[in-house]
């Protein structure tokens, strides 16, 4: 990748697929060679002349998808992006973006998709919709796109037959493509979440990184009694549990071999809270809450604003985060009143120092993507203009921006400019990203890890994205679908058991509940149906394996 020649189909070639880890990363030519046409069709190049039938882009386009955090906090919408202006330079093609106000998205979605009132592009994490993509398909709301990929996606197509992985899990079990996809480029890309404590405080009571649940007991237990702070107070809060990031990492609990939700073990489909490791997981987490080694206030603590107030108070001890929110945003925060102060990365804990722990991972495919729905009156032509992004120039362009002004090509590196990093009109990193590109978030795109290489600049970032890719992968469920009976099903059920498991959760961590009545909540679940949730999940994983 040091040759700015070496193209997007020679790098993604390379890539290497197997069923829970992907290899390799994305181009580097820049947008020298392209050229906007009155037509609508690409320039110069391979890809233009391999369409089997000459199609040109549309010449406007109605697009809803969520508005980014990041973006909304400078715009109205995303044709104020950098990425989407050139595209249209490019294409010629106007894009009127609907966005739903910011956390109603699910319900305007399901809205959308009752009233038949659609755009003509849905972009959406498509496990969320109440329908698998199947049904959605045959009830007319969206269409399949295998033959207008094959007919007017080259680039895309490329990448799929590049990378039969990638095929595998955007197809769903009846064979249709529904999206075209959002994909994580390198497994870089899908190890962002972990466990973090204050390296500062290990060092102040030199302490070494904990390994194991015991060990991780023994660093909390100094973090409540020796004033690791140096305030000479008692104030110090070693942990903080939220249920929300139980659900997402799986800290401690990995280290029993069972995960929060459904999970399976050699091809058999299992749920977490009713096997009899949650009891010894749920009974350490209560000790520990008991001996004030987890925030007593941890269930009010889901407010972000209270949350950031325990850390940068230089009281929270540790916690599960992420490298650039967490790690990269706290020390920000804090080295000005600290400046010795550091998050670090820790493995997730086993139970014994042997087999690693279940830990975070995202799959190349997380179900994003762009469908079309059955309004769009030109579907072929929408289909060309989103493969744009799939190119050599689309994907530099909507990974890192416009060359020469986001960023600069350096020994076949794109390099972003202080106008990413150290923007001038003091934006942080996150957000003069979204002013040119979506690789920090998300879209139909292949994202390419060396935009993470360079919005983790800490050392300590880096490193902790190394050692919690140190995790067990094995029994996370692949990106299965629902048909739309299981999908109906399984949400009903599914709704009432994760209302009540989490009641019970923080009940029993917070000693309400004494722990002998673990197999009355194991009982209450069973009685809720959840052996028809886990074989509507084992017939959804069957089927995946058999594509």
């Amino acid at each position: 990748m040091h040759n700015k020649k070496k193209t997007l189909s020679t790098v993604l070639t390379t890539l290497t697929i197997s069923a829970m880890v992907v290899t390799g990363c994305s181009s580097n030519s820049g947008n020298e060679n392209v050229k906007s046409n009155n037509d609508g069709n690409k320039g110069t190049g391979s890809e233009a002349t391999s369409t089997p039938k000459e199609v040109g882009y549309p010449e406007k386009v109605s697009y809803w998808v969520g508005l980014n955090g990041n973006a909304g906090a400078t715009m109205k919408d995303y044709n104020g992006i950098a990425a989407y202006k050139e595209l249209e330079k490019i294409t010629g093609t106007k894009v009127e973006f609907q966005h739903p106000p910011t956390g109603q998205e699910k319900d305007q979605f399901n809205l959308m998709i009752a009233s038949g009132k659609m755009p003509d592009v849905i972009e959406y994490t498509w496990s969320a919709a109440p329908k698998g993509a199947d049904s959605l398909i045959k009830e007319k709301r969206i269409i399949r796109l295998n033959e207008l990929i094959e007919e007017n996606a080259p680039n895309l197509t490329k990448v799929l037959n590049d990378n039969p992985e990638f095929r595998k899990m955007i197809t769903t079990d009846e064979g249709n493509i529904y999206v075209m996809p959002f994909l994580l480029g390198d497994p870089m890309l899908s190890v962002f979440y972990g466990p973090v404590l204050r390296g500062d405080w290990l060092e102040n009571l030199n302490l070494e990184v904990p390994k194991t649940v015991s060990e991780w007991e023994t660093v909390l237990t100094a973090f409540r009694d020796q004033d690791p702070n140096k305030n000479g107070e008692k104030d110090e809060i070693p942990y903080l549990f939220e249920i929300g990031a139980l659900d997402t990492g799986q800290l401690f609990l990995g280290a029993w071999g069972i995960m929060s939700d459904f999970y399976q073990v050699d091809g058999k489909v299992n749920y977490g809270p009713i096997q009899p490791e949650f009891k010894e997981f749920l009974a350490t987490m209560a000790r520990w809450y008991k001996d004030g080694l987890i925030d007593k206030e941890y269930p009010t603590t889901i407010d972000a604003k209270l949350k950031d107030a325990k850390v940068t108070g230089n009281r929270l001890g540790s916690l599960s985060t992420y490298p650039g929110s967490g790690i990269g945003r706290y020390t920000d925060l804090m080295k000005g009143d600290i400046p010795e102060v550091s998050f670090i990365g820790a493995p997730y804990p086993t139970l014994d120092g042997g087999d690693n722990a279940i830990g975070f991972y995202s799959h190349p495919f997380r179900t994003i993507g762009a469908a079309i729905s059955t309004s769009a009156k030109n579907p072929e032509e929408i289909v060309k203009w989103l493969d744009y992004k799939y190119g050599e120039e689309g994907h530099m362009l909507f990974n890192f921006g416009i060359e020469g002004d986001s960023y600069e090509m350096v020994d076949g590196y794109p390099k972003y400019t202080d106008k990413i990093l150290k923007n001038p009109d003091g934006l942080p990193v996150t957000q003069a990203m979204a002013q040119n590109f979506v690789a920090s978030w998300s879209g139909p795109i292949v994202q390419d890890k060396r935009y993470l290489e360079q919005y983790l600049q800490l050392d300590t970032q880096k490193e902790a994205q190394k050692t919690w890719a140190q995790a067990d992968h094995s029994k996370l469920m692949p990106p299965v679908t629902l048909t739309a009976d299981e999908s109906s099903k399984v949400s009903s059920i599914m709704n009432d058991v994760k209302t009540y498991r989490d009641e019970m959760i923080n009940r029993f961590i917070m000693g309400e509940e004494p722990i002998d009545n673990f197999d009355k909540f194991v009982d209450t679940i069973n009685k809720m149906n959840i052996d028809d949730a886990i074989a509507a999940q084992q017939a959804a994983l069957d089927r995946y394996k058999n594509r």
